[in-house]
């Protein structure tokens, strides 16, 4: 992996402060469970607890196990829907994937009764019919493609953790059944084992609790790594990530995360969260005990505290960030 590029390293002050406080009061916090669906998922430590914060402008607040290595797994997800969304537009995108919260589990085996679409790009099926429409002439080329996209949101190039990928190749029957279920209706083409085994690698590329913050950094400065100033997606496709991530990143915890975070968000089973402050900063939270939504339990209450102390919910009309970072 090649070197993460520099960065301007916040000093302690407020916001440092309150991160190292809120590491303190969660770390001994042990309620939930390892994702063991995909067997290499259970190897993780559930001692490992990170909190990152990227401001728009590049300064960086860390704490925590902020270097500990994880697959990605579904936070994936909204960045590759924005790749989909670039390279054929809204309604083209729309026609195969709809955009509608479902209180289903993530991996369920439904599509929407009437549409016959998946119900959004942010559950399994969703994201496999996203995955499949990735230009590319053969699979080098779309997962060339794919990992470009990441290298331009994290700042680095980004590598497959193979253990895990073959394990999700392996243990992946729910994904293949809704593949096939899709491919009745027409909603993905015929290259089903190609666009599953492109899924698969999205979800297995190695990422850090900072590479989190920073592509939720990005998406906070309107596509425009704050690190390195490269543009990752185009602007007028980030309002369509953040509003997906807003009303089904949770899965189906969104609704009571909209109420009390109230912040664009992703989660996955690794035990990552992402969450979006347009305009303002980006947050990344790493702690792979899950609750039974698939949530992490430390970055959900993290979350709930830094919304609430900092006013970051989208419809609060106080906004106390500034104060912390000045």
């Amino acid at each position: 992996m090649s070197q993460k590029p520099d960065s301007i390293e916040a000093d302690r002050g407020p916001l440092q402060r309150f991160l190292e406080d809120l590491h303190r009061k969660y770390q001994p916090l042990c309620e939930g469970h390892l994702a063991n669906y995909i067997p290499e998922l259970a190897k993780a430590n559930p001692d490992w607890f990170a909190i990152c914060v990227i401001t728009v402008d590049g300064q960086v607040y860390t704490v925590g196990d902020f270097e500990q290595l994880f697959t990605i797994q579904s936070i994936s997800k909204g960045f590759v829907y924005g790749l989909a969304l670039e390279d054929h537009g809204r309604d083209a995108v729309l026609s195969k994937v709809g955009v509608e919260p479902t209180g289903d589990a993530f991996n369920a085996i439904v599509l929407d009764e009437h549409s016959k679409r998946p119900y959004n790009p942010m559950v399994n099926a969703g994201a496999i019919a996203t995955t499949s429409l990735l230009k590319g002439v053969g699979p080098t080329e779309r997962l060339n493609r794919m990992l470009d996209m990441f290298r331009c949101y994290v700042g680095h190039d980004v590598v497959i953790d193979i253990s895990v990928f073959m394990s999700e190749r392996t243990t992946g029957f729910r994904n293949r059944a809704m593949a096939y279920l899709m491919r009745n209706f027409g909603m993905i083409d015929e290259r089903i084992d190609e666009a599953l085994d492109l899924y698969f690698q999205q979800c297995s590329l190695m990422v850090d609790c900072r590479d989190l913050a920073v592509m939720a950094a990005t998406l906070a400065n309107r596509g425009i790594n704050p690190i390195t100033q490269e543009r990752a997606v185009q602007p007028c496709y980030v309002r369509d990530i953040l509003t997906v991530m807003y009303s089904c990143g949770m899965y189906n915890f969104a609704g009571e995360w909209a109420y009390k975070v109230g912040l664009p968000a992703k989660s996955g089973v690794c035990g990552g969260i992402i969450a979006v402050v347009p305009n303002q900063m980006g947050i990344g939270v790493f702690s792979p005990l899950l609750d039974g939504r698939g949530n992490s339990v430390r970055g959900v209450r993290v979350c709930e505290d830094l919304s609430t102390r900092l006013g970051l919910h989208l419809f609060d009309c106080q906004t106390s960030l500034l104060n912390l970072t000045s």
